[in-house]
């Protein structure tokens, strides 16, 4: 009897997107660089990571913040994209103004197309992560090489130099304004508002949309907002379009969230579960 041929695969091999990240380090792992990693590779993305910031940090608080010379992060960026391919890429902390605009220049120059914003400026804590003249410049300079941006309300306040954003209608008007400074598509968080319920809004130019889910009791939310941006990174080189990523990303969080009492980590607002189907698995 003839040996049986071993069968050949002849499907494309499916091309796993390579994600960076550009943002803070965290050292508890709760937010920052740290997060985002796990995010991408809970959610099928290789991570890749460009350090803007140090923070000495836990989940009680911020004791400091030591910003990365510019030149290095140029340097980081440069050594990293002369060599991989990224796919997409997530933007969050970056401290001060000559850090944003090196970065936005760097952005520019390497041709970013998938660009998502989380415009980190207050830590859970209340320390402030984004010095005052930097608000300016990621508004000129990042905001329009953006294809999402995810601020919660009190950065869409920041971002359109005040008035408060404290209901579903002020939510959309804000949206609506914060595209008008040039990201194709605008996700103004709404977990700062009151109530059982957490509604965001989402408007990507062709109309505005809602998504609403109960809010989940549990006081592990550190880093939602890295973790939110990440997973939309992660999703967006392989959805239709990032009406599909956000949805999808934001399902992850939920789960992530509805999970985070599985960990101990911290005395303060500890950190949501990043691997909340992979590790119960295990």
């Amino acid at each position: 009897m003839d040996k049986e041929k071993p069968s050949m695969n002849t499907t494309t091999p499916r091309r796993i997107p390579n994600v960076l990240t550009i943002a803070g380090v965290d050292p508890s792992g709760g937010a920052g660089v740290l997060a985002d990693l796990k995010a991408f590779s809970a959610l099928g993305a290789y991570g890749t990571g460009v350090v803007a910031a140090l923070t000495a940090q836990n989940t009680l608080g911020v004791t400091g913040v030591h910003a990365v010379p510019v030149d290095f992060i140029e340097r980081q960026l440069d050594t990293l994209f002369a060599d991989v391919r990224i796919d997409a890429v997530k933007l969050g902390m970056l401290g001060t103004a000559e850090s944003t605009r090196a970065v936005a220049a760097r952005l520019r120059r390497h041709g970013v197309r998938r660009l998502v914003v989380d415009p980190v400026m207050v830590a859970k804590s209340g320390h402030h992560l984004l010095a005052e003249d930097a608000v300016a410049a990621l508004r000129d300079e990042v905001l329009p090489l953006a294809e999402v941006l995810t601020p919660n309300l009190p950065e869409a306040e920041a971002l359109l130099g005040g008035g408060a954003v404290r209901d579903v209608a002020r939510m959309r008007d804000a949206a609506r304004r914060l595209r008008a400074l040039g990201p194709r598509v605008v996700m103004v968080k709404g977990g700062h508002l009151p109530g059982a319920e957490c509604v965001d809004v989402i408007d990507d130019g062709t109309g505005q949309f809602e998504l609403r889910s109960p809010r989940i009791a549990t006081k592990n939310t550190h880093g939602t907002g890295c973790t939110l941006s990440a997973a939309i990174a992660a999703l967006l080189p392989r959805r239709a379009g990032a009406r599909e990523a956000i949805r999808d990303a934001r399902d992850y969080l939920m789960n992530a969230l509805a999970a985070a009492d599985e960990l101990n980590v911290g005395h303060g607002h500890g950190p949501v579960q990043h691997f909340w189907k992979w590790w119960r698995l295990a």
